[in-house]
């Protein structure tokens, strides 16, 4: 059963310091003034933090799955996967990846207990 952004949503929205914003009408979801996790404008896929020195190894073993950043934000710690390739327990294990990468240490580390 594919993932959706309400999904994410309910996922993302119970982390310590997360927040919602919309920016050019796609739905993006902000630790202070780290973007973390956005959704394309159809809500198809989700560009998520990650880190860069992985990614192409990640892409390259489930391509059907992950896919690069547009060539604009390769520079950042960010990738993106396709929501339909998704479930549940794969995209909350994500989304709390991601989360992870850009909050203080102390608060994931809260989080965890």
């Amino acid at each position: 059963m594919a993932v959706t952004i309400d999904d994410v949503r309910g996922v993302a929205e119970q982390l310590p310091r997360s927040y919602e914003v919309l920016v050019r009408d796609r739905v993006k979801f902000r630790v202070g003034k780290i973007v973390w996790l956005a959704f394309s404008a159809d809500e198809t896929e989700m560009g998520f933090a990650f880190p860069k020195e992985e990614r192409d190894v990640l892409v390259a073993s489930e391509p059907d799955v992950f896919l690069m950043p547009r060539r604009s934000d390769l520079r950042f710690n960010w990738v993106e996967v396709r929501l339909d390739a998704l479930d549940e327990p794969r995209m909350r294990e994500i989304v709390v990846d991601a989360w992870r990468m850009v909050v203080p240490r102390s608060v994931a580390l809260a989080q965890a207990d």
